[in-house]
């Protein structure tokens, strides 16, 4: 991996969950190239984790912002995390 790959974890609070976020997440993701994967939290957030060049991520965090048409996102927690090399996008349920 490059230096221009980067990883970000982040936390989507809001009217966030049952509006089609992750699925459309992941669509976002993989036509951006982007490996990761996104969950619902039992704390009625969804959890993310992008990781691709520094330009997807930045533009996968800046739809996780606004999110899919039904969502209202109140605020967004970034965290910076080491890349894994991580080669896909999925939506977990765990």
């Amino acid at each position: 991996m490059g230096s221009s790959q980067r990883r970000i974890k982040i936390v989507v609070h809001g009217a966030v969950q049952g509006v089609f976020f992750r699925a459309t997440c992941r669509q976002e993701a993989r036509q951006r190239g982007v490996s990761g994967w996104v969950r619902n939290a039992p704390d009625g957030t969804v959890e993310a984790v992008f990781e691709g060049s520094d330009h997807d991520v930045t533009s996968m965090a800046a739809w996780a912002e606004k999110g899919p048409p039904e969502a209202r996102v109140e605020r967004v927690e970034v965290m910076e995390e080491p890349v894994e090399g991580l080669t896909e996008f999925v939506i977990r349920r765990d």
